[in-house]
């Protein structure tokens, strides 16, 4: 086999140099919103409440408007907001942004003391109050576009992963996933190919790791990942730096430790060596007060607000098909404990006895007549908000197992916390998602908890409810 093998479709190459505009393309996007920023707060001083208009500025804003603009931008790029490895993943781009707004709007009031100059505290406070979020709306829907075009195959980096075959495959396996990365794995370097043409998972072999920054330029790759097993020592590394530092080559350290959050890691470097440390999962901070208030609380909330749809269902199920309207469940839940969940029957009387499955078929003809419309709008699943309340499951966690999985009792890390009514599951169609993958997903979920995760979920799975899409699990 040869390298040129492993060479991206030309469309895909050319996509990748667009990547060297995405600094050019913020900027830009933060002069538009900085300057808009300072007109508003010139048009809108004026009418500010509580003192703080000044409608005879006269010509200080022609100072101090320029100079609020390029020091804004300055401090921007001081901060590192328009470089290339930030953009596009991460929250060091915001990070950076805000830190540097700021920082912007704490050196310009205490410039402004300073020097007595004079300056409208209506504008200060509308040039800042608008431009800060701006920034941040412009940024992130930057970042929505750049993740569309590499979902669709451009604005890629061109990858090459260097260790052992092992860790190759499993790092070429997360890229893969997170498409929205943009990182195209085009080969892998291994100690010991063994004449073999790929890797297990049918990655490239290139070469040995030794032969990573020939390999590099010959397949026009822009980034290196070193895994383990790649090198026997540091030596190896600071030759590989040295051999790539006139070339527009970015190395990356990957370690074996996939499937973390940033959280829970920390580099502390110690007599020269930069060791990882990898603190505890946050899986017990999940069953805290916060968590369980927040489920209360929109336990009740929802139980208010979809209180009518649920006599609807139930009538419709006691009108259609007669008693019972509610359909008993035997699920575990933290800790593997068993609690009693009850849904509203979708099934007719004279079906036989329906079994828990991980994936329900709508189109059943045992179901009632309304039976396909309630699962769609996940209508049947109302009545596991009074399990929330109880406190047996949560408004977002794992899948709770039932009865008939094989491990719902056993002493999982996804276990370690109440199990959901949504979870990350929903992102994926449950056709395309294997038992296993479900268990992963939650594992994940379980170890890497936080409230904003368990917002963005509950959001998209009203939104996908609201489309009639099918997110209830038997």
């Amino acid at each position: 086999m040869t390298v040129q093998l492993a060479r991206a479709p030309l469309a895909t190459t050319r996509g990748r140099h667009a990547l060297s505009y995405l600094p050019v393309v913020a900027l830009g996007l933060d002069l538009v919103v900085v300057t808009l920023s300072v007109l508003v707060g010139i048009l809108g001083q004026a009418n500010m409440p509580f003192g703080l208009q000044d409608v005879a500025m006269g010509d200080r804003l022609t100072v101090a408007g320029p100079v609020i603009l390029l020091g804004w931008i300055a401090l921007i790029l001081a901060f590192g907001g328009y470089r290339s490895d930030v953009l596009g993943a991460g929250l060091d781009e915001f990070k950076r942004t805000v830190n540097a707004s700021l920082a912007t709007a704490a050196l310009v009031g205490i410039g402004c003391y300073a020097l007595r100059f004079d300056l409208a505290r209506g504008f200060f406070v509308l040039t800042f109050l608008v431009g800060i979020p701006a920034l941040v709306l412009t940024r992130l829907l930057l970042r929505t576009a750049v993740h569309r075009a590499r979902r669709a195959g451009t604005l890629l980096h061109r990858v090459v992963i260097a260790g052992s075959e092992g860790h190759v495959d499993e790092i070429a396996s997360v890229l893969g996933r997170e498409t929205w990365l943009g990182y195209q794995v085009v080969g892998a370097l291994t100690p010991q190919a063994g004449g073999r043409y790929a890797t297990h998972s049918g990655i490239p072999l290139l070469g040995a790791p030794q032969d990573v920054a020939e390999v590099a330029m010959d397949v026009e790759a822009d980034v290196i990942f070193l895994a383990g097993g790649a090198f026997e020592s540091a030596e190896h590394v600071r030759q590989l730096a040295w051999a790539l530092e006139h070339e527009d080559v970015q190395v990356v350290i990957a370690p074996s430790v996939t499937d973390v959050v940033s959280d829970r890691i920390s580099v502390r470097p110690v007599g020269g060596l930069p060791l990882i440390h990898l603190e505890q999962p946050r899986s017990q901070v999940a069953v805290r007060f916060a968590k369980r208030g927040f489920d209360i609380f929109g336990s009740l909330l929802l139980l208010v607000l979809t209180a009518p749809l649920l006599a609807w269902a139930v009538w419709q199920v006691r009108r259609q098909d007669g008693v019972p309207v509610l359909v008993r469940q035997t699920r575990y839940g933290r800790g593997g404990r068993a609690f009693t969940a009850w849904i509203v029957r979708t099934e007719q009387h004279d079906a036989v006895e329906p079994t828990d499955r991980v994936f329900p078929d709508s189109l059943d003809n045992r179901l009632v007549r309304s039976g396909a419309w309630l699962r769609r709008y996940s209508l049947d699943e109302l009545p596991l908000l009074l399990s929330v309340l109880r406190g047996d499951m949560s408004l977002v966690g794992p899948r709770g197992p039932m009865a008939h999985d094989a491990d719902a009792s056993g002493n999982l890390p996804r276990l370690r916390v109440r199990p959901g009514l949504t979870g990350v599951w929903r992102d994926f169609r449950r056709s395309d998602l294997a038992w296993s993958e479900t268990v992963l997903l939650d594992v994940h979920y379980a170890e890497h908890w936080s409230v904003l995760t368990d917002l963005n979920i509950l959001w998209r799975t009203v939104r996908a409810v609201l489309l009639g899409a099918q997110l209830h699990l038997r």
